[in-house]
C-alpha cells in the first residue's frame, strides 16, 4: 500500500474526541479561517473611513467633528469615531455592532437622507448616545482621559472647579461634556439655557470668549 494511502486511513482511524484526526484537522483549519474573516470584518467596520462612507454622517456630524479639539489640535492627536463610540473590549464591541444594525433600517427608510430630517431627529439620535455613555460611565472617553491623571492647576480657573466638583458628585464625563465633538440640538440648548438663568449660573462659565461681567450684571 502506498505511503499517502497508509497516511490517509491513520487520519481517518484516529480519533480525538469521538471524531477522527482528520476531520478534527479540517473544522480546526475552518475555525481559524472563519474566526480571521469575521474578526477582519469587524475591524474594517471600525474605522473612520467606514463611519462616513454614508452622506448621513459625512455632511451632518463629520463635518461639526472637523471643527473640534478631537479632530484638530496642539498635540496632533486624533480621536476618531470609533474611539468614542465603539468599546474597545471585545464582547462590548461586538455588543455594540449588533445594536448598529439598526442604522440599517434608517439608511433603507431615509429617515435622515437629508440636514432637514437629521436636524430633526437630532435631539433623540443624541440623547440615545448620551444615555448609552452615562450608562457605562463615560467609558469610551476614559480609554484617553483620567480624572485622577488631570492637571487642575494648568486648568482654567472654571474648569478646574467643574471638574473638582464632578469628582466629589460622582459625575461622569458626558454629564457635562454633551457638545464637545458635535452641536448640541436646539430645544436642548433652550433647556439648558433656561435652567442656567434659575439656577444663576454666571454667563462667563460657557462663554469663555465674553467679558467676565459683575454678578450682577450676568442675568440683567
Amino acid at each position: 500500500m502506498p505511503a499517502s494511502e497508509k497516511k490517509f486511513l491513520w487520519l481517518s482511524r484516529k480519533l480525538i474526541l469521538g471524531t477522527t484526526l482528520g476531520a478534527a484537522l479540517i473544522f480546526m483549519v475552518s475555525g481559524v479561517i472563519l474566526w480571521g474573516g469575521f474578526n477582519t470584518a469587524m475591524e474594517a467596520t471600525n474605522t473612520l473611513t467606514f463611519c462616513i462612507s454614508c452622506h448621513e454622517m459625512e455632511e451632518n456630524v463629520y463635518q461639526e467633528y472637523k471643527k473640534t479639539i478631537h479632530y484638530y489640535n496642539p498635540s496632533g492627536v486624533r480621536a476618531t469615531c470609533p474611539d468614542c463610540h465603539v468599546p474597545r473590549s471585545w464582547i462590548h464591541k461586538l455588543a455594540r455592532k449588533i445594536r448598529a444594525s439598526n442604522e440599517l433600517y434608517h439608511k433603507l427608510t431615509g429617515s435622515v437622507n437629508t440636514p432637514e430630517k437629521f436636524n430633526a431627529r437630532r435631539l433623540v439620535l443624541a440623547e440615545k448616545v448620551w444615555q448609552t455613555m452615562k450608562s457605562t460611565d463615560s467609558r469610551e472617553c476614559r480609554n484617553c482621559h483620567s480624572m485622577e491623571a488631570m492637571d487642575m492647576a494648568s486648568q482654567r480657573q472654571v474648569a478646574a472647579q467643574r471638574h473638582q466638583q464632578a469628582r466629589e458628585q460622582g459625575k461622569t464625563c458626558i454629564d457635562c461634556h454633551k457638545g464637545i465633538a458635535h452641536k448640541l440640538p436646539e430645544a436642548f440648548l433652550e433647556k439648558e439655557h433656561e435652567r442656567f438663568e434659575r439656577e444663576k449660573v454666571p454667563c462667563y462659565d460657557c462663554h469663555s470668549d465674553m467679558a467676565r461681567p459683575s454678578p450682577e450684571d450676568d442675568w440683567d
